[in-house]
């Protein structure tokens, strides 16, 4: 089997801006001050959470779940020391269907989270990764 090689071009733009993305793709703009886009760390979080996000739906379509509403919030605890990486990162799950209970809901999150998405995989390396649920 083939590994897989991801590929971005990321360029400056000013002060501390970027855009970047895969070349001939979608373009997205980071900014270090975290003013006119969200930062390298924040997009961490969005990656995160679109990850897990993506996944959960798949699962719960596969499991014949129409979901009416679903949102995540995630927080990640930063260290106050260079390179401030991540110490925990928490996820809010809000999800709301009218036939989803708990245990699907668990089943698909924790499938995610445990096997399937990818950046958190990346992340894996030293630091726990939690979630709460919260159906509507």
């Amino acid at each position: 089997m083939a590994k897989e090689t991801k590929h971005v071009v990321v360029k400056w733009a000013h002060d501390l801006q970027f855009e970047g993305g895969e070349p001939g793709g979608p373009k997205i703009v980071i900014d270090g001050t975290n003013k006119d886009a969200p930062g390298p760390m924040l997009q961490l979080l969005v990656a995160l959470a679109a990850c897990t996000g993506a996944d959960v739906v798949s699962m719960l379509e596969k499991m014949r779940i129409d979901l009416t509403g679903y949102r995540m919030e995630v927080r990640g605890t930063r260290a106050e020391e260079d390179p401030r990486r991540y110490l925990t990162i928490h996820i809010d799950y809000y999800l709301t269907a009218p036939t989803l209970d708990e245990t699907k809901a668990r089943r698909a999150i924790d499938l995610s989270l445990e096997k399937y998405c990818s950046v958190t995989y990346s992340l894996r390396l030293d630091q726990p990764i939690t979630y709460a649920l919260h159906l509507g």
